[in-house]
């Protein structure tokens, strides 16, 4: 265990930081499933960053990519140039993908993707029936994350998030989401009939189904409701109401995606394909700024043999440096069977879920493959969290830093006002022996914060 209170951290100078008040370690190096501070404590990444160093630090294979595509030509503007680089990038993302996803749009990061996507919507239906196409809404759910611009913001329902910026978004139909732990419609599952995904048809009518133009959900939802996982019928029943109702569907699947979930994309676990995905953060594994929509073969074939061209860009699109990231990871993960590990992984950390459902703060355990979410309360019985004083995310984040273990803490997941979770999601190369050193790491973490938040240790 780390001394107690001991922490790292540099001047910020002119830089400023994502808080001020955080007096943060300095990360200094990476390597396999480690992070170190400047005082050399190695610290196991359980939770990728934020769900996207998918292979771990320090990889040779990818940064020899990277630095080969540099020395030979590290920029060429998307608007002038085609690149051997993307094309290859885009090949190696298809592969991947379900039987139809077939067009490739890199840019940035997730919240370009979603941005991405919701234009690509809009430009479809027009170019599909003509200016005068009133297909304009587009649906989310509540407790749901699908950026920080001010688009993706007004698509999604992170309450806490939105706040500050309501009176500059343009606001967009909302629907409840698919948490069964606190199940919206004080219904429960099996008999409540999916009634989560069921909404999805009542709205599309309440606004008028010539009105709406996609519903955009997570397959799994990310930071908002860590780790929050459907019924198998949530998803075949929301493609089918889409179908019905010549509405898109696009799966955010930023966190989800490149096998975080056991398979390549997340919808495949359920048969389901999209209209279009978002990817992002591990589709290049962390070496690289990245997104990706991947789109269906009708809808870029319609602007293609339409106007010619997608009514956006940026800068960065389809940088060769960043897709030279995208290929040597895909290949790696190929190579190495990261998939099959991941799944691999997933199920031996559920052999740990009864142990640390014996937790007295630990409500809920969910999630999919090496994406799990744990909720934390107060009382198990009622379910009541702890209140917003205790701070018992950051409490449970500081036992596992002591612990040299990393976790994705987050709260609000309650009306957007209330409740501590945390994601925790290591590099899907982690060993047998690491993820049960892990496992051993969350759960003594877990067992000394549930003693401090009921008063009986410090």
């Amino acid at each position: 265990m780390l001394e107690k209170g001991v922490t790292s951290s540099v001047d910020q100078g002119h830089l400023i930081p994502r808080s001020f008040r955080e007096d943060l370690r300095t990360a200094v190096r990476g390597e396999g499933v480690y992070l170190y501070d400047e005082e050399g404590n190695a610290f196991m990444d359980g939770c990728c960053g934020a769900l996207l160093s998918n292979i771990g630090h320090g990889v040779r294979e990818i940064a020899d990519a990277m630095y080969g595509q540099l020395c030979t030509m590290e920029f060429a503007h998307p608007s002038r140039w085609n690149t051997h680089a993307s094309v290859e990038a885009a090949g190696e993302v298809v592969s991947l993908t379900q039987e139809g996803l077939d067009y490739v749009w890199f840019v940035s990061g997730g919240s370009e993707a979603v941005e991405s996507a919701m234009k690509m919507v809009r430009q479809y239906f027009v170019e599909r029936d003509g200016k005068g196409s009133g297909k304009t809404e587009l649906i989310a759910r509540w407790n749901s994350y699908h950026g920080g611009t001010l688009g993706t913001m007004a698509l999604a329902g992170n309450v806490a998030k939105r706040r500050i910026f309501a009176p500059i978004l343009r606001e967009m139909p909302k629907i409840q989401t698919h948490y069964c732990y606190r199940c919206p419609f004080n219904l429960t599952y099996p008999s409540c009939d999916v009634a989560c995904a069921r909404a999805l048809e009542g709205e599309i009518l309440r606004i008028g189904p010539e009105s709406v133009a996609a519903f955009f959900a997570e397959p799994v939802s990310g930071a908002t409701v860590s780790a929050l996982t459907p019924p198998g019928e949530y998803w075949p029943i929301v493609r089918e109401i889409c179908t019905k109702y010549d509405v898109l569907l696009v799966a955010d699947e930023v966190m989800t995606g490149m096998g975080r979930t056991g398979k390549p994309f997340c919808t495949q676990h359920w048969n389901v394909t999209p209209d279009i995905v978002c990817a992002a953060k591990a589709l290049s594994g962390g070496y690289a700024p990245v997104g990706a929509m991947i789109v269906r073969r009708e809808i870029a074939e319609i602007v293609r043999d339409g106007s010619g061209a997608f009514c956006h860009g940026h800068t960065y699109n389809g940088n060769p440096v960043t897709a030279a990231a995208v290929t040597a990871t895909i290949r790696y993960m190929k190579k190495h069977d990261v998939f099959e590990n991941a799944l691999a992984m997933g199920k031996r950390f559920e052999e740990r879920i009864p142990a640390l459902n014996d937790i007295p703060i630990v409500g809920d355990v969910r999630g999919m493959g090496m994406m799990r979410g744990v909720e934390i309360v107060a009382d198990k019985e009622t379910k009541s969290p702890f209140p917003a004083g205790a701070k018992a995310a950051a409490l449970v984040t500081d036992e596992c830093m002591k612990r040299g273990l990393v976790i994705y803490p987050s709260t609000g997941q309650i009306g957007g006002v209330a409740g501590d979770q945390f994601l925790f999601a290591p590099p899907l190369t982690v060993s047998e022996a690491e993820m049960d050193t892990m496992t051993d790491r969350l759960e003594e973490a877990l067992e000394a914060a549930s003693k401090r938040l009921r008063g009986q240790g410090k």
